[in-house]
């Protein structure tokens, strides 16, 4: 498999990340395949030359840092991998489990480390922005780590541009470690991450290596129609798809994707996989699969190059959309909204 260069790391990278958030438990998500089931997308990943794994401690509240930490440390040269994972996000009800405090941010990591079993992370991202948190403590302890070799690189995931600007600024003014790669919502779908965070990154060398890629299975072609379910244990149990895709011309961008693969002759997810593997300024996808054929045709989307007439055809019914993705990180300022209404509350 082609590899290509992690940012500024000098660390080299396959160009698919395997995402592992659908690995670990089933009792956390019931789509989520337990550690056996989870084995052969592995080994298939490992032997077709996947080296980029990317998990967070919760999903599956830990599990799936267990599970692949466990896989890989069986089947795998560590030393050729890069194993990613992130924090921010409650791992329950603990009034420090969550966040991007100083103190969260060391206790987190070496729970961390503990499960995946190693001595080091290669990449530790902010799953999401902590408004409780001024950024000059979260950056400042990520750069301890950095220090202490618990973590060789650090990383961000969906923000606005001007707090990723803030914050790699920040990091070069006090000469602490710099954010090396951007986990963003992009896809076919949702491309407004193209008006100002990939410019951004081009100009920073922060890598891109985008979540959902096939919104979550919409251009792969697993719905009849925008708002039908397909049947699948995941879309029947998962809102999150119809608030992140609720728009008709989401429907009129996969009707592009459907028609351009029936004349080619391919799946779907080959085609807007290939779409997303075309654009200069994205690094490497991030891979979900629950079943092995996701997997197959997201490594064979690697060898379809699209002209341009079918790049055009493809970007041609888009629409523009409310910036979506950001998550979690709505819920960290809706929490300290209402602890600040308690508190402002008369007796």
């Amino acid at each position: 498999m082609e590899t290509t260069v992690l940012g500024r790391t000098g660390m080299r990278i396959s160009k698919l990340c395997l995402g592992c958030m659908s690995y670990g438990s089933s009792k956390w998500r019931p789509w989520v395949l337990d550690e056996a089931e989870a084995r052969p997308f592995f080994e298939h990943a490992l032997e077709a030359g996947i080296n980029f794994f990317d998990t967070a401690d919760i999903y599956s509240l830990g599990a799936s840092e267990e599970v692949t930490g466990k896989l890989l440390r069986e089947m795998a040269n560590l030393d050729e991998c890069v194993v990613a994972t992130k924090l921010a996000l409650p791992m329950s009800q603990g009034a420090n489990m969550r966040g991007l405090s100083r103190k969260h941010i060391q206790q987190a990591c070496e729970a961390s480390l503990r499960r995946l079993g190693i001595d080091t992370i290669d990449l530790y991202q902010l799953h999401r922005l902590d408004p409780d948190t001024p950024m000059e403590e979260t950056l400042g302890a990520l750069d301890d780590l950095v220090r202490q070799g618990k973590v060789r690189h650090i990383g961000a995931s969906s923000m606005y541009a001007w707090e990723m600007a803030t914050a790699l600024g920040i990091s070069d003014r006090r000469g602490l470690a710099r954010f090396a790669t951007m986990q963003n919502h992009y896809n076919l779908l949702i491309r407004e991450e193209e008006r100002e965070m990939m410019p951004l990154c081009e100009t920073e060398e922060v890598a891109i290596i985008p979540w959902s890629p096939l919104a979550r299975g919409l251009l792969a072609g697993k719905r009849p129609a925008l708002r039908e379910k397909s049947g699948s244990t995941r879309q029947e149990s998962d809102g999150f798809t119809d608030f992140l895709y609720d728009q008709d011309s989401d429907w009129d961008v996969v009707l592009a994707v459907q028609e351009i693969a029936k004349e080619r002759e391919l799946p779907p997810a080959q085609i807007a996989l290939a779409w997303m593997l075309a654009k200069p300024f994205v690094t490497a996808p991030i891979i979900g699969a629950t079943k092995l054929d996701h997997l197959k045709d997201a490594i064979s989307a690697l060898d379809v190059v699209l002209s341009e007439d079918e790049m055009a055809r493809l970007e041609a019914p888009y629409a523009p959309h409310p910036v979506k993705g950001m998550g979690p990180a709505a819920l960290f300022r809706e929490s300290r909204r209402l602890r600040e209404s308690r508190r402002l509350r008369p007796s």
